[in-house]
């Protein structure tokens, strides 16, 4: 991800600068500590399997680990692909692999995906266990990493794989804090690790869409102007969904406030005096998008389709 990140790096500041987004920030303490556990164990495995977020594989590719993994074979798996839009995900997956890494979509929940996986990771390991063994080292399974920030649905994938519950999962960033080797039949052994987010987003809008899909902690941020941008974003990318899930017949109103109060009239979220309680609609919000019920949702293209799109808008 290495130059697209740096492709999109001052382009993206200068939308942040021309839309004034917020800026969010959220590096709790305990990820130095897994950064530390990171690159202290990253010689002991064979692959890496980056675990991005199908709904914004750009935004959750965090940089920091680039620079720790670097040289070492990885494969992407773009997760909850079920939540993202299958066209949109598909030309992800063609974007990597042009790049030269090996890329799956997967859906941890219902184990879409997750046997290519296994078997891509597996090739890529070989050729290191292979060598092994003619060295008259004992063979032993392919070891893996897997590395992602919180709340990808690292456990989930990892709980997928192994065919039990061993990795501990929770609905809320930050949960896996130690690292825990988990064995899968005699082909495969994972090393899990704690999600690990990065000290300073120089992308803001790569922040703001961690918070959309709740990588950083919703305590952390400024939740009205989290889910302001939010709306602002869907009625350009996805006005339809919008309309359909809060059952909306006329135009949407022209901006996210306005959008933010006739939401939360549909819902009920009323309280003495009509008023609209803009916090529990937020919460709908933010719920729904997140649990699929606003459909497949991509709030990140890769590059080629971003150049197109800009081409026709200038034309």
């Amino acid at each position: 991800m290495n130059d697209y990140i740096k492709e999109r790096e001052e382009s993206t500041r200068k939308l942040a600068a021309e839309q004034v987004l917020p800026n969010v920030q959220w590096f709790p303490g305990h990820m130095t500590k897994a950064r530390k556990i990171i690159t202290e164990n990253l010689k002991l495995v064979d692959v890496v399997i980056e675990l991005l977020d199908a709904r914004i594989p750009y935004s959750s590719a965090n940089p920091m680990l680039q620079e720790i993994i670097a040289g070492k074979p990885k494969v992407v798996a773009l997760n909850k692909s079920d939540l993202a839009d299958p066209a949109i995900t598909k030309k992800w997956v063609a974007y990597f692999r042009s790049k030269g890494i090996q890329a799956v979509a997967v859906d941890a929940t219902q184990g879409k995906g997750t046997k290519q996986l296994v078997k891509i990771t597996e090739e890529m390991a070989r050729s290191k266990t292979e060598k092994l063994v003619s060295k008259g080292v004992k063979a032993r399974s392919a070891r893996v990493m897997i590395l992602g920030i919180p709340n990808v649905g690292k456990s989930s994938l990892i709980n997928r794989l192994a065919g039990s519950n061993k990795a501990k999962t929770a609905d809320k960033p930050g949960v896996t804090r130690a690292k825990q080797w988990i064995r899968l039949a005699d082909s495969l052994e994972l090393l899990d690790t704690p999600g690990i987010l990065w000290p300073k987003f120089e992308d803001m809008n790569a922040g703001l869409k961690l918070a959309f899909t709740g990588a950083i902690n919703d305590e952390a941020v400024d939740r009205e102007l989290i889910t302001g941008v939010f709306l602002d974003t869907m009625i350009k990318l996805y006005p339809e969904r919008i309309k359909e899930r809060y059952k909306i017949t006329d135009e949407l109103p022209e901006t996210s406030g306005e959008l933010l109060e006739l939401i939360g009239k549909k819902r009920g979220c009323l309280v003495k005096g009509g008023v609209v309680d803009l916090e529990k609609a937020q919460r709908i919000v933010l719920t729904d998008f997140r649990s699929g019920k606003l459909g497949t949702v991509s709030l990140d293209t890769p590059p080629a389709i971003e150049e197109a799109e800009n081409s026709q808008e200038k034309n």
